[in-house]
């Protein structure tokens, strides 16, 4: 079901889920973003050449992150995300010890065949930095002061070092 949303367009086009036919990606029913609409995203930042491809990026690298982000911001985080999402999220196990940027990508990479860690970085820069507008900035914003430092720009954010 389509459902017309009632924020004006200027807002729609800025969140980066806008869509021209009026609609905002949103299934006001359930209040999380569609599947569809993810994948879209991933797959033009990504470039990819199907949606297929797009969607089994998305699982390999929400499976490696859902291990790395716990307590209220997991649950946060599967709740603003598409169920299909959500699911992969959720059903991680917590890591006993959290990874580098370095060290998360080439775990992606291992799950991916023939990836090389420029590649996996692609791939995991292509889903999560398209979560902002997604799930929003204060979400991600609470989800990087979890993780190592190096995860913002794949995310697609600068990182800045303390002066001194």
């Amino acid at each position: 079901m389509t459902v017309l949303s009632d924020r004006p367009a200027a807002s729609r086009q800025q969140n980066g889920m806008g869509r021209m036919d009026g609609t905002d990606g949103m299934d006001r029913a359930q209040e999380r973003p569609r599947w569809g609409d993810l994948v879209t995203a991933v797959r033009d930042v990504g470039q990819y050449p199907t949606a297929a491809e797009a969607e089994r990026v998305i699982r390999i690298v929400l499976s490696a992150l859902g291990g790395h982000v716990i307590g209220d911001e997991r649950v946060d985080l599967a709740r603003a995300l598409p169920e299909e999402a959500a699911r992969v999220v959720a059903s991680q196990i917590p890591v006993t010890r959290p990874l580098t940027a370095a060290e998360f990508v080439d775990a992606v990479a291992a799950r991916i065949q023939g990836a090389t860690p420029a590649t996996a970085r692609w791939d995991v820069s292509s889903v999560l930095s398209v979560l902002p507008s997604l799930v929003g900035d204060d979400l991600v914003d609470r989800t990087l002061l979890q993780l190592p430092h190096g995860y913002a720009l794949l995310f697609g954010r600068a990182e800045l070092a303390p002066a001194g």
